[in-house]
This record gives structure tokens, sequence and C-alpha cells, in this order.
């Protein structure tokens, strides 16, 4: 098997706690709210929201991608630490054995956060999986953190 690593950074106006809370957290209610033209729906489908949980995330039709499924690895609302492997998905999975997602959330003196983000994909033996798609994926996930710093600008006291 073999293992792709990928680390991105990016900074989001948002503090810490508050991103963790969204992103972590309340991802079922907030997430669709904030990001209605990409994902339809997210809710737990097995677990109680802690180590172990498995939640299933919907998007929205014509975006190739229809869902995934998460199973959260670890929590850590004292570092603002959260990491997930994704399960199950209706595209590109077949070359892929797994894939995990750790974020830390560190705080910037102006008060906004850095997102750390290390993308681990494990590959099947035989199987090819391009670095590009790896690097879009990243700069999806970038773009989320934009719509929610853009949604806690606009309502500071969401």
């Amino acid at each position: 098997m073999g293992l792709i690593t990928f680390e991105n950074e990016f900074s989001v106006a948002v503090p810490p706690a508050k991103l963790f809370k969204v992103y972590c957290l309340e991802t079922d209610t907030l997430i669709p709210k904030i990001l209605p033209q990409a994902i339809t729906s997210s809710e737990i489908i097995e677990g109680n929201g802690g180590p172990g949980t498995i939640r299933k995330v919907t998007f929205v039709e014509g975006k190739g991608l229809t869902y995934v499924k998460q199973k959260i690895e670890t929590i850590d609302e004292e570092n603002f630490a959260y990491s997930f492997s994704l399960v199950e998905s209706n595209v590109w999975m077949e070359g892929v054995e797994k894939v995990i997602f750790e974020h830390k959330f560190v705080p910037t003196p102006e008060g906004g956060s850095i997102c750390k983000r290390t993308s681990k994909y494990y590959i099947k033996d035989g199987a090819e999986i391009k670095e590009d798609q790896i690097k879009k994926d990243g700069k999806k996930t970038e773009g989320l953190f934009k719509a929610v710093e853009a949604y806690f600008l606009a309502n500071p006291d969401a």
C-alpha cells in the first residue's frame, strides 16, 4: 500500500474556538446552512458525535460527488484538533484504501486562525491516484473555510 501525504494551511479571520465548533461540533446544523449551494445535508448515521461516529454528508446534485461518509477519529476540544477518515464516497475511492484528514486550528495574533490540515491518502496496491486531484480537494476545503469566514463576518453574533 502506498501513502500520499499532502499538507496545507490557510488563514481564516475566525477565532479557533468558533471555527472548531462549526467545523467539528456543529457541522450537521451549520455547514449546510452556510453552504447551501454545495451541501444538502450533514447527519450522524451512527454514534454519538464522538470518536467512532459515522457522519454522512450529502452534496447538491450536478457536482459529481453526491455523498461522503466520514468516521470521526479524534476530537480534542482543548487543543482545537480534529481528525476524520473518509470511509465511503460515490467517486474516486476505487484506488484508495482510506483517507485521513487531520485538522488543527491555531490562533493568530489578529484574533483569527490558521487551519493546518494534513491529508493522508492510503493507496491500494497497484492503483494510481493523481496528486493534482488531492491538491484540488485541498482547495475545496479552503473554500469551505472561507465560506465559514464570510458567514461569521456577515453574522458576528452567530
